[in-house]
């Protein structure tokens, strides 16, 4: 990556003050700006590092106005924030050369159908009657099994493992330890105390433009499908249990898990550890904080849930200051 001030402002439509040939040849914080870097200032707590920062290029608000000399050349944009995230994107376009490739000791059934600029590393298996869209990276030691769909500009990253008759939108990004299409857990009570298998034949989709983070799991529904719609983002190590549905544009923490057949809005936010019983409904644009349990269905939207069982978060607040504040009896 080596750019000038005068192509960053071209990719992220701002407007220079200091050097336009100003170069940099990676990112710094802000805290820790280094020559040669690029850094951004979007956080006003972080103001008094923008006038101690030796990087060459910083980026910020066009609406800051500074209260001291700044070193660096500067690059103003509409939202600082949305500007570096639209600029490590555009390196991260630039670093991918699709291309059609077969790695060492790969196994592609006869049976399958390879679109164009497809990168299939070293040990990949895809199985039989598989549909792969162009430009998709199939990366070292993944697993795809039959009658799996995979749409276009895909990246699933080593040890991604898809189970048979998947199906997979465009622009899904799987990071590694990823596993979709397991077996959902679901086992019947015998009389004599023991437990029968309940076996699932149904299958996962995954819409365009969801990311997966690594080592989270999304199992195959018992009949029909477990559904994770469109713009979903799921972080590292969560569970999405069978039957179950995520709406649009939701975004799951990591360590979070959703047990079966629970659906969950559009434009939802569940933190960090949070745990959702089964066959529950939980509203559009419900924001749910770190650590709760919840255990009945939310019906209205755009609420703030918090505890266990998670109830209001005003009404959390409230409870939470008088039992911090009960007297401590011995």
């Amino acid at each position: 990556m080596k750019y000038t001030a005068k192509q960053i402002a071209e990719i992220l439509d701002g407007q220079i003050e200091g050097d336009v040939n100003a170069k940099i040849s990676g990112f710094s914080r802000i805290e820790s700006g280094k020559p040669g870097t690029i850094c951004f200032f979007a956080n006003p707590k972080y103001e008094k590092y923008v006038y101690t920062a030796k990087c060459d290029i910083l980026i910020v608000n066009e609406t800051f106005q500074p209260s001291a000399p700044v070193h660096p050349t500067m690059i103003r944009v509409k939202d600082a924030y949305q500007a570096v995230a639209a600029l490590l994107e555009y390196q991260s376009a630039q670093k991918k050369k699709f291309r059609r490739h077969r790695g060492f000791a790969c196994c592609v059934s006869f049976f399958s159908r390879i679109g164009s600029k497809v990168y299939i590393g070293s040990q990949a298996y895809v199985g039989k009657g598989v549909r792969i869209g162009s430009c998709t990276h199939i990366g070292e030691q993944v697993y795809i099994g039959d009658d799996v769909k995979i749409g276009s500009n895909c990246y699933f990253y080593p040890g991604v493992k898809i189970y048979p008759g998947s199906i997979i939108g465009n622009n899904v990004i799987l990071h590694s330890g990823v596993v979709i299409g397991s077996d959902g857990f679901g086992f019947a009570p015998l009389p004599d105390g023991s437990y029968r298998k309940i076996q699932h034949s149904g299958n996962v989709i995954i819409e365009d433009d969801v990311e997966i983070g690594a080592n989270s799991t999304v199992d195959r529904s018992q009949i029909d499908s477990t559904i994770i719609r469109r713009g979903v983002k799921i972080d590292n190590l969560c569970q999405i249990a069978h039957n179950v549905e995520v709406g649009e544009d939701t975004v799951i923490c990591a360590q979070s898990g959703i047990a079966g057949s629970t659906k969950i809005g559009k434009h939802c936010v569940i933190a960090g550890q949070v745990g959702i019983a089964g066959h529950l409904t939980i509203a559009d644009n419900t924001t749910i904080s770190a650590k709760s349990g919840v255990q009945g269905s939310v019906k209205q939207e755009g609420q703030v849930l918090m505890g266990a069982p998670a109830i209001p978060y005003n009404t959390y607040m409230r409870a939470y200051a008088l039992f911090k504040n009960a007297p401590n009896k011995k």
